[in-house]
């Protein structure tokens, strides 16, 4: 969602905002668990990149955060979507009654036909109660209210055997039945400048995914309506099979 720079994608935003609308739409029940607080704030007083320090990151975040849920807001209601707010902190998913609180609230808000939009309270997370990055704060969510797909949204067309931005040669790995064995190969290495988690973490997510009989997509979010072609069956990004699905399939 932000250029190298640190400063919001309008463009990718708008688009996402239309493409989760129409999704929508079409009777799909839509949670969007984004990141970007951080990096809004960055942009939003000028500065160059994100800081390491715990408490200039969390003061970036009450920055950025303001700044981001109104662009969403402003994007959604060209589609008459109205967006809901969800900060959560890993002992809010951890803690039962916390969890069964986020839960209720989640699809509440789906029940009642909002977008929630979901990120991470950076302004009071510690290194005790952080997700650490967006990959795993998306697959706890997804557990959570049991969706039937995660769709990670990424830089690159799903899982390659190495970093297909600095390796030409790197094949994309379609399916993953388990990663353990079908990624032992795979080059994990790279993450993104403002984002926390590489594609590492993606994996990680996807697993833990996948074991609560969760599918999950990695995909290329650069044109959002990736999201459409994936949903339609089209050959794109890596497919991590869910327990319960391959059980179905065989």
């Amino acid at each position: 969602l932000t250029y190298e720079n640190g400063k919001i994608n309008l463009q990718r935003m708008e688009r996402l905002a239309m493409v989760l609308a129409d999704l929508q739409n079409s009777g799909k029940e839509v949670i969007l668990v984004s990141s970007g607080a951080v990096g809004v704030g960055v942009g939003m007083i000028g500065l160059e990149e994100k800081p390491t320090e715990l408490v200039k990151k969390q003061a970036l975040a009450a920055i950025g955060q303001v700044g981001l849920i109104r662009l969403y807001q402003k994007f959604f209601d060209e589609y008459n979507k109205t967006v809901a707010q969800v900060l959560l902190t890993k002992d809010g998913i951890e803690n039962s009654l916390r969890r069964k609180n986020a839960r209720n609230t989640l699809n509440e808000l789906v029940n009642m036909g909002l977008i929630p939009i979901v990120n991470e309270n950076d302004t009071v997370i510690t290194d005790e109660i952080e997700f650490g990055d967006n990959d795993t704060l998306s697959a706890a969510v997804a557990t959570l209210v049991h969706s039937e797909l995660l769709l990670i949204l990424t830089d690159t067309d799903g899982v390659f055997t190495a970093d297909p931005h600095i390796h030409h040669s790197a094949q994309k790995v379609p399916k993953v039945m388990n990663a353990s064995d079908d990624l032992k190969d795979v080059d994990l290495n790279g993450s993104s400048k403002l984002g926390s988690g590489g594609m590492a973490s993606k994996i990680a997510a996807a697993e833990l995914c996948r074991e609560h009989n969760v599918d999950v997509v990695i995909a290329d979010g650069t044109d959002p309506a990736t999201i459409m072609d994936v949903l339609e069956g089209k050959d794109l990004g890596t497919f991590f099979v869910s327990d319960a699905t391959n059980q179905l399939a065989s």
